[in-house]
């Protein structure tokens, strides 16, 4: 039987804390996987693009994932689309997984792991785009540290206000008022040209740009990439597709990848005064590091659907 989890069983056991324990454990061993994740792009002719990560894959998880999206920026919700879990013995399908649930959680809580790893200690914290992924950094977040205010911006005045409602912030009118009042900034948008420049930003800030995830999405110009510390998770993917290909920078002008520096090999702030900078793209096994816990903690809990799609 193949067990379908829906968003509403997903929520009912994912939790925060443990899902950040298994990302970081993820970044620590994720680099020793036998098999290197690849991530497959594709326009439609459509308005959208087709987007599919393969094969999730950590060692000591005798399982992987495939995952195909959807990504519709016009569309409500913006992605859609499916978590496939196998069996690593003999390929069984174990689960069918909403995707845009698992990609929220794993995105946001990878970059609030990031973020506390780079970020001073600020007391404000600036969000531009106030969607889902937005929603789980925050949440991840006041799980490493606190902040005393949150300033909030999206194109959307009346979710900025709800995602205020919600998290106790306040909204403010453009990307360059969040800059002003934050130290640690984190950017979850899909725009084509950039939020922030560096004449926007001050010393000691630090910036996570989730957006920068496909060809042509960019959120901080290349001369706040080249003057920050900049970290990213994999160095050719963001070269490739991510926040130095919007740029046109080469791989070697990040600094570091986010398992280095969770390594203890680069520290992640050299000085009060350093500007960072954390730019992932978002790797397979991080999908498979989440659905696992899912997927075992729905088993035992008895939640979601069981589907014999070969009968």
């Amino acid at each position: 039987m193949t067990l379908v989890l829906t968003r509403s069983d997903l929520e009912a056991v994912l939790v925060p804390r443990a899902c950040l324990d298994a990302l970081r454990e993820g970044f620590l061993r994720a680099p020793d996987a036998a098999v290197a994740g690849q991530r497959v792009r594709t326009d439609l002719p459509f308005p959208g693009t087709a987007t599919a990560l393969i094969p999730g894959v950590l060692p000591g998880i005798e399982a992987y994932t495939v995952k195909v999206n959807a990504k519709f920026p016009g569309a409500r919700p913006a992605l859609r689309g499916v978590i496939c879990l196998h069996s690593g013995r003999d390929g069984e399908l174990l689960a069918l997984l909403d995707s845009a649930t698992v990609t929220a959680w794993r995105t946001g809580l990878a970059a609030a792991l990031g973020t506390h790893a780079l970020a001073g200690p600020g007391e404000v914290l600036g969000v531009i785009g106030a969607g889902a992924q937005a929603e789980l950094m925050v949440r991840g977040l006041a799980e490493l540290r606190s902040y005393r205010d949150l300033v909030v911006h999206d194109t959307d005045a009346d979710r900025a206000e709800a995602f205020c409602g919600r998290h106790a912030g306040r909204a403010v009118a453009s990307a360059q008022e969040v800059a002003a009042a934050a130290d640690a900034v984190l950017l979850a948008t899909w725009a084509r040209s950039p939020l922030l420049r560096l004449a926007d930003t001050r010393e000691g800030q630090h910036f996570t740009s989730l957006g920068a995830d496909e060809p042509g999405k960019q959120e901080l110009s290349a001369d706040l990439l080249r003057a920050a510390l900049l970290v990213v998770d994999d160095r050719e993917l963001a070269a490739d597709v991510g926040a130095l290909a919007a740029a046109d920078l080469p791989p070697t002008a990040a600094d570091a990848t986010l398992t280095d520096v969770l390594r203890g090999g680069r520290p992640g702030r050299e000085s009060a005064e350093a500007r960072t900078v954390y730019a992932p793209v978002g790797l397979p096994w991080q999908d498979l590091a989440l659905t696992w816990a899912a997927y075992r903690a729905a088993a035992g809990a008895g939640l979601g659907r069981g589907v014999d799609l070969l009968a």
